[in-house]
């Protein structure tokens, strides 16, 4: 049976982006987010990039921006971070999770192609354990070949014991502005090489299995008087959550009261 691997947003479905990244590795939506959604969150995020340093190694990229502690900065990605068919996939191939690793990444003119890697390697976890990590990437700019577009190789998710070799074919994330990209942490991905004269927008809400660590500190990089007012659901993406029983109780409560209740003294 042939699995498809691009959607547009209309037509998606939990089930449908599953199993093409089961099947795949990924999944590209189309139409995410609408044309004047696109427009006011490139304007908001091209105001924190004025403040924003190039990247320190070849990892991050020299020529390319990166916006971390995203929730702290803007209040664009509130809504996109708990869409329902974000949360549908995420509930289906993960349980229970938390944000990861949101952050803005503006890929400059000139900039090399980042080296392929899976995002879940950060733990010290056995190749064939299951995935830990779901990342979406959105696009901001239309993504092509030339300007950046994320390169993934298909199938690679379920490699173990390998790594890729000159041989291995990746796709490019093609796609226009307000498409997302679905894939598993334990896919081999990374950024392209920016041969055109413009950056490239783009933004990955990566999410992680709730008994792991996230890779940034949500908790200290957003201020509790912004998470305060925040929806709830995002609240508890962003670390004031319980993984059952109690994983994560502050002073014996669930920590979304924390948020507004101090600790209790005796």
């Amino acid at each position: 049976m042939t699995v498809a691997t691009r959607f547009d947003a209309k037509d998606a479905a939990v089930d449908g982006v599953v199993a093409a990244m089961k099947a795949e590795g990924y999944c590209i939506v189309e139409g995410m987010l609408s044309k004047k959604a696109v427009k006011a969150t490139k304007a908001d995020l091209l105001d924190i990039l004025g403040l924003t340093p190039t990247g320190r190694n070849d990892f991050e990229g020299y020529k390319t921006q990166r916006i971390y502690a995203l929730f702290a900065k803007t209040r664009m990605f509130d809504q996109p971070a708990i869409d329902p068919l974000l949360l549908g996939v995420l509930d289906q191939i993960l349980g229970y999770y938390q944000l990861s690793a949101p952050v803005g990444i503006f890929i400059g003119p000139g900039e090399a192609a980042q080296g392929l890697h899976k995002d879940q390697s950060v733990y010290p976890l056995p190749d064939d354990f299951a995935p830990v990590v779901v990342n979406t990437m959105w696009a901001f700019d239309d993504f092509a070949q030339a300007n950046g577009a994320t390169r993934l190789i298909p199938n690679s998710h379920k490699w173990t014991e390998r790594t890729p070799t000159a041989k291995d074919k990746f796709i490019y994330a093609e796609m226009p502005a307000g498409s997302v990209m679905f894939y598993p942490g334990n896919a081999w991905h990374g950024g392209g090489a920016n041969t055109t004269g413009k950056a490239r927008l783009g933004v990955i809400l990566e999410y992680v299995s709730a008994w792991l660590r996230p890779q940034e500190n949500h908790v200290l990089a957003v201020p509790r008087d912004v998470t305060e007012t925040l929806p709830e659901r995002l609240q508890e993406l962003l670390g004031y959550n319980i993984f059952p029983p109690f994983v994560g109780y502050v002073d014996g409560r669930h920590p979304r009261r924390y948020i507004s209740e101090p600790v209790r003294r005796t």
